[in-house]
């Protein structure tokens, strides 16, 4: 892919010529992140899941028209997480857009050990209590000492993984049945983490 990639962005130059080699540096850039191969490059031991595959229908004037939704999460386990959705008239191609479009949402997060009862100076949890909304869907992420695990359903509990949580209480309300709300209000708690500055990632 090296070889075959043409950057089309200021930032894709950047990367490609070896001016910005850190992915924290493209991150907070500025700049849009508008091409997949960026964070290929920066981060290659990214990994990809597919949380959901669904039928979306819709009436127009010329009929029923039907498209696959797919929702898609990548991380690197260690402090990177991308959340994305992509739509298309096959499965396969809206898996691949959801993928794509959850690399160019990839965010850094801050991990810590917030938990009173742990005390430790790990990055295996959340530094400190944050929320995540997406639609009726809310979740909370508190602290947990280490050795606890992951305390929550399976769709949050994939998102974590991804982000390299490894202890966290949470608590959640709404419809969490409905995958793509549960998963985005996930990793917009994750995200959450950086509003405040802590001493690890």
């Amino acid at each position: 892919m090296d070889g075959e990639w043409i950057p089309q962005t200021q930032l894709g130059v950047l990367v490609r010529e070896g001016k910005l080699t850190d992915i924290d540096a493209v991150l907070n850039s500025g700049l849009p992140l508008r091409e997949v191969e960026i964070i290929e490059v920066l981060l290659p031991d990214l990994e990809e899941e597919v949380l959901d595959v669904n039928m979306v229908q819709r009436m127009t004037d010329s009929g029923r028209r039907v498209k696959f939704r797919a929702v898609s999460i990548v991380g690197n386990k260690d402090g990177y997480i991308g959340f994305g959705q992509g739509r298309d008239r096959q499965a396969g191609p809206a898996i691949r857009k959801s993928i794509a479009n959850a690399k160019l949402h990839l965010t850094g997060i801050k991990r810590g050990c917030g938990s009173w009862e742990c005390g430790c100076d790990g990055l295996h949890s959340v530094p400190f209590q944050v929320v995540g909304r997406a639609g009726s869907v809310g979740i909370e992420l508190k602290p947990a000492p280490r050795g606890l695990g992951i305390a929550s359903g399976s769709t949050a509990k994939k998102v974590l993984e991804m982000a390299g949580i490894k202890d966290v209480w949470t608590r959640t309300w709404g419809l969490t049945r409905t995958t793509l709300n549960f998963a985005k209000a996930t990793y917009t708690a994750l995200k959450q983490t950086n509003t405040m500055r802590t001493g690890g990632r």
